[in-house]
Order: C-alpha cells, then structure tokens, then sequence
C-alpha cells in the first residue's frame, strides 16, 4: 500500500475523531450557495515522506498529477500570478478580471534581491545555493511577504520550503499555514516532493525526505461524507516516478518530464465541492 494513503487515513480519522470545529464562530469561507464553510480541524500535523522508498500519491483516490505538476511550474518556474498561463481553472476563483490573484505565490517567488554573490530572485537564489553552498543552513524561499498580503487575493496556504544537503541528499520542508485536507492536502504533497526531485536532479543530489508541517489542517463539514467514502477505498501500491534524466537545467522541466508508471487508484464518482 501506499505510505501516502496511510498517513492520510491516519491524518483524516485523527481530525474526524479528535478534532476541533468552528461551527460557533463565524468564518471567512463559504460555499457556492453562499452558506457558511465550517471545519473540524486539528492543529500542527506533521508528515515525513521518503522519497527514496516511493512516490507519495494517493491510491484510495486519483490525484490528478499532470494538474498537480502544471500549476507547480506555473508557480516555481514560469512565477507568473496570471490564470492565463495555467492549464487548469483551479484559480479561477480567486483571480480578476485580469486574470490576476495579485502579489501572490509566483508573483513573490520572481521578486529579485541584491546579495554579495549578484542579484537573484528566491528559486535562483536556491539554484546558485545548492551548486555553490550546499553545507549552508540558509536554503529556503518564503511567500508570504506581509507588505504584499493586502494586494493578494489569496494568502498562500503553502508559504516556505527550506532546503537542507546531508551528504549527497537533499531533503525538504514544507511549511503550510492551513490545508484543505481532501481537495488539496496530497495535490500539495505531490506538487512538492516533485519540486524537490526537480532540485536534486538539477544539483546533482538525490531527493531525500520531504517533511510536510501543517499548522491548521482542517475537514469541511460537507467533506466529511466524501472522506469516509474515500477512507474504506481499497489501498494499492504506489506507482514509479519516472524524471526525465536529460533535464539538466531547471526551467527545462515541462510537464512531460513526468510519468508515473503503474498508477492504480479507486475512482471518485461524486464532485468535490470547493470552500472559496
């Protein structure tokens, strides 16, 4: 079975079982029909996935990782905040009409700085780090730029990824503010132990663990019926990463650089619906 269908069994029932609701206060999220988006949640969950073991994608359900890996790219390597340059409208939501969400995620990740070594934005700064200073403690990406917060149409969920070389292997930790457990927390997942994978191909290391730390991860309550659903799926294995190996460069990754072999997963019939 997968490790990744384990921990978010575990992390699902924990919540449902143990955890906290706000149904008594009064919350920024709704549903479509203009109802108030409740949650149960529980506070500070942390996750370790070994990507040397396997590739951390669900099996009880599909994640649907060509989306996954396109909007990571939209993000990390295109750093656009434009809904135009994603192949997806998972955005759609949260952008003008423009197409803009604002100041947010790629726009930060493309802002440039001035450090002794020359000028560099936040993911080339962390290419230069890995090839020139791989011992340093100081290997991390940040989004959530408070002076910016009030131009983003979304504050980032997954704010900051710090990097960490122990011999030849790279490892990773996501940082999270809050996570949507059914519709975004393995999306989140995948999106980041590939981002970390594309890193360590790059740098010439190989991809380690990716710890995920989540300070509010949450159900919605018209979630939980579709979650005990999803949780009595049959478990399989997880399916073979395959990276193309020639990809030497970090903005040469597209989306066909990915392939998962042997993906089994149990199919979903009912629509997701989404807090916004």
């Amino acid at each position: 079975m997968s490790r990744a269908d384990e921990l978010f069994i575990a992390n699902c029932n924990d919540i449902m079982q143990n955890g906290v609701w706000d149904t008594d206060l009064q919350v920024r999220p709704h549903w479509e029909d203009g109802t108030p988006a409740h949650t149960v949640k529980k506070f500070g969950i942390v996750n370790r996935y070994n990507l040397q073991e396997e590739f951390p994608i669900l099996t009880i359900r599909r994640t649907a990782f060509k989306s996954c890996v396109d909007e990571l790219l939209w993000i990390w390597q295109k750093k656009s905040n434009n809904v135009k340059d994603l192949n997806s409208h998972i955005w759609d939501s949260w952008a003008d009409e423009n197409g803009s969400i604002g100041k947010a995620y790629g726009y930060q990740l493309a802002q440039k700085h001035i450090y002794k070594e020359g000028e560099f934005d936040q993911v080339d700064r962390v290419l230069y780090d890995l090839k020139h200073n791989p011992a340093s403690r100081r290997i991390m990406t940040n989004i959530y730029n408070f002076s910016d917060l009030h131009e983003m149409n979304l504050y980032p969920c997954a704010y900051s990824m710090t990097f960490n070389v122990s011999g030849d292997v790279l490892n990773g930790i996501l940082n999270q503010r809050s996570n949507d457990m059914l519709t975004a927390n393995n999306w989140n997942v995948v999106q980041y132990a590939v981002l970390l994978i594309m890193f360590a191909q790059v740098s010439g290391f190989k991809a380690g663990e990716l710890v995920h730390v989540i300070a509010d991860a949450h159900l919605y309550d018209r979630h939980i019926p579709i979650v005990n659903e999803i949780l009595n799926n049959p478990q399989k294995k997880a399916p073979r990463l395959v990276v193309d190996p020639s990809v030497k460069n970090f903005y040469d990754f597209t989306v066909d650089s990915f392939r998962l072999e042997d993906y089994e997963f149990s199919k979903l019939e009912i629509k997701i619906p989404v807090a916004i």
